[in-house]
């Protein structure tokens, strides 16, 4: 499978990734090699991934402790400590093993150690394959606010490997299928319309090289989210939202990431019917659709005030606005659209009837 170019780096897939990885470890000459895994990945991937790196090289070890819930500068410190601690130097480079929470921490700690070392993505999920492999956003959450802090820093490279997604519950690949969902929603109504009949792992391993080329085509455009790029947010606004009440309250079912955007993708197609003419019909295509792959969450009263609280807290907010991503029909969007604040409730009640 060919490889997809951004703009500083390109993304390998399959053996043409571990390729791609041995010829640039020959290259550069790494003082040290630092590969940075957490509890499952270090069980599942990094034997397999290390075995088939060739040359003689100096690795180290850095693991830390898996979920949302840990991705926050506390964890960073321990990190670059740990760095520090195996005399990494400017020289060194960071090979990022895990899922979308360890891409975005590990590409932080990379760009901010020693004002920055060299670090190449290997995501593990499906989330991470498709979402967080192209486009350069590290970072951390702020307590319990996601992805506050952190810059946008590309990586030496990407490598996809599709057979570690065999390591994972059915519920993590549903997780990042609702990603793929939303390429087809904001670029592409045949790419939607093929998803929908997607059934399995296999299936969804097909499209992954075609969701990662939708993604790139937007960051190329607008590397640093001045304009085009918000679109990649859509559903992020109330899903985003919906993550962080539910990882601050303990005494709920904690959801991962993709089952929050597939929820704000739904309440985001209502505003969109609602302010930016988006067919009915359309509409209640993405809920069925959604509905299909994920359970339907019931939010009382209190809930919902707690998630519109957080709301004034998203990361595209500006002047003081609540900015949203909405279609106008399926595979185009409005950007910075602001709602009147009676929609959003009503947007709460369409997803739970």
């Amino acid at each position: 499978m060919e490889s997809i170019i951004s703009d500083s780096y390109a993304v390998h897939f399959n053996e043409s990734a571990f390729d791609a990885l041995n010829t640039t470890l020959a290259e550069n000459k790494y003082s040290i090699i630092y590969i940075l895994v957490d509890e499952n990945t270090h069980e599942y991937c990094l034997a397999p991934f290390m075995g088939e790196i060739s040359g003689d090289y100096v690795f180290e070890i850095i693991e830390i402790a898996s979920g949302e819930i840990n991705k926050t500068i506390d964890t960073c410190v321990g990190v670059w400590e740990a760095l520090s601690d195996l005399g990494a130097d400017r020289k060194s480079l960071l090979i990022n093993l895990g899922g979308g929470v360890l891409t975005d921490l590990g590409g932080f700690v990379a760009s901010t150690f020693k004002r920055g070392i060299d670090f190449i993505n290997v995501p593990t999920t499906l989330l991470s394959m498709v979402d967080a492999s192209v486009g350069g956003k590290t970072g951390v959450d702020l307590g319990l606010l996601k992805n506050q802090i952190g810059v946008i820093n590309q990586p030496v490279m990407v490598l996809i490997i599709p057979p570690f997604l065999d390591t994972l519950e059915e519920r993590q690949i549903t997780s990042g299928f609702a990603e793929m969902l939303k390429h087809g929603l904001i670029r592409n109504q045949g790419y939607w319309k093929q998803l929908k009949e997607v059934s399995g792992l296999s299936d969804m391993k097909a499209h992954i090289f075609k969701s990662v080329q939708i993604k790139n085509e937007v960051v190329l455009k607008d590397p640093t989210e001045q304009n085009l790029r918000k679109v990649l947010n859509y559903g992020h606004t109330l899903g985003h939202a919906i993550e962080s009440y539910f990882l601050e309250h303990k005494d709920q079912e904690l959801l991962l990431h993709g089952e929050a955007i597939a929820i704000g993708m739904i309440l985001e197609g209502f505003l969109s019917y609602k302010t930016c003419n988006l067919p009915l019909k359309e509409l209640e295509d993405i809920k069925t659709t959604f509905l299909n792959y994920f359970d339907k969450v019931i939010f009382s009263d209190d809930d919902i005030d707690h998630i519109l609280e957080l709301l004034k807290y998203d990361k595209k907010n500006s002047h003081g606005r609540i900015n949203f991503v909405l279609l106008t029909t399926i595979g185009k969007t409005a950007i910075d659209v602001q709602i009147p604040q009676e929609l959003f409730k009503e947007a709460f009640a369409y997803y739970m009837e």
